[in-house]
């Protein structure tokens, strides 16, 4: 099994070690960006009218978008509406899962890196969504992973570069939700990526869903292969859970939520609550307290761009 594994990993590129950005499509910026500006995007560049070049399912496109780029401290985001009326991952993302992260993308060192990479998920049975690039010579690729995968694995390339932002390590973890983990674990490892072993998590009394008490149990897998963490979170349909509602809103499955380190769980939980954001379901691990335990709190973000933040504070 060891030397599966390895095996797997050596045929994995070094760029993949490293988030560059994460692509968030949404259906309206204009409501989206003063909420998460308030929620701490900062250093906002501003593109209102760019025309992105290339091909979506191998057929010619032209897409015109509106492009915000900013920082959730470590985190670069790529905040773009696209135009109505056209077929591309954007529009289509928006039709059938409404606003949320559509890609996470690294960062390839050269061209002849991003045409390899091309040709070996090719040769794992992954085509291209889309491959386009704007008026600053940057190209990104959006590879066809979201129906086993749950997310469109994606690549960014300019030719001076187009380094990750170096900020405080405000986000530790992105988050999807599906109904199968083990089947989602299998096909990444396919890829190259590395598996994530399922632990179940039993229920515990001093959860809460909507200011009632949640006895839930559900499977989660941590995978880790960058700098940021990925937590693939299993659930049932009953009792009423906000992974459940992730499911049933956006009729589909996907990154549910981004995780936000806190040094002080009731004061953060207060302020989101004052920008009207309130905590739909609270819950621990461990001996709460205690060395290697913590609690968290999910924050109903998900109105303003898709995504929920889950504030969790580690002992």
């Amino acid at each position: 099994m060891f030397s599966q594994v390895a095996t797997c990993l050596a045929q994995l590129p070094d760029y993949y070690k490293t988030v560059n950005r994460v692509t968030w499509v949404v259906g309206n910026i204009d409501k989206v960006r003063p909420a998460w500006e308030a929620l701490g995007l900062s250093d906002i560049q501003e593109y209102p009218n760019i025309q992105l070049v290339g091909q979506f399912r191998g057929k010619p496109v032209t897409i015109y978008a509106w492009q915000i780029t900013g920082h959730l401290g470590n985190l670069t985001v790529d905040m773009i509406q696209p135009a109505e009326g056209q077929a591309n991952a954007y529009t289509n993302f928006l039709a059938k899962h409404g606003d949320g992260i559509l890609s996470i993308a690294h960062e390839v060192p050269n061209r002849d890196a991003l045409e390899k990479e091309i040709l070996r998920m090719k040769g794992k049975g992954v085509g291209v969504l889309q491959q386009v690039t704007m008026q600053r010579d940057v190209t990104y690729i959006y590879f066809d992973t979201e129906p086993e995968g749950k997310f469109a694995l994606g690549l960014v390339y300019r030719p001076e570069g187009m380094p990750a932002v170096v900020g405080p390590a405000v986000v530790s973890h992105f988050s999807p939700v599906v109904w199968d983990a083990a089947a989602v674990s299998a096909y990444w490892e396919k890829l190259g990526f590395p598996a994530f072993p399922i632990q179940h998590a039993t229920p515990r009394p001093d959860s809460r869903y909507r200011n009632q008490p949640l006895l839930l149990a559900f499977e989660v897998g941590f995978q880790r292969h960058a700098q940021f963490r990925y937590e693939w979170i299993s659930a049932p349909p009953s009792p009423a859970n906000i992974y459940a509602d992730f499911l049933n809103k956006h009729h589909c499955e996907g990154i549910q939520h981004i995780g936000i380190p806190v040094e002080d769980l009731a004061k953060s939980v207060a302020a989101y609550e004052k920008l009207g954001y309130h905590m739909h379901q609270l819950g621990a691990w461990g001996d709460v307290g205690k060395p290697g335990s913590g609690q968290y709190a999910y924050m109903d973000t998900d109105s303003v761009g898709g995504i929920t933040v889950e504030l969790l504070h580690s002992y």
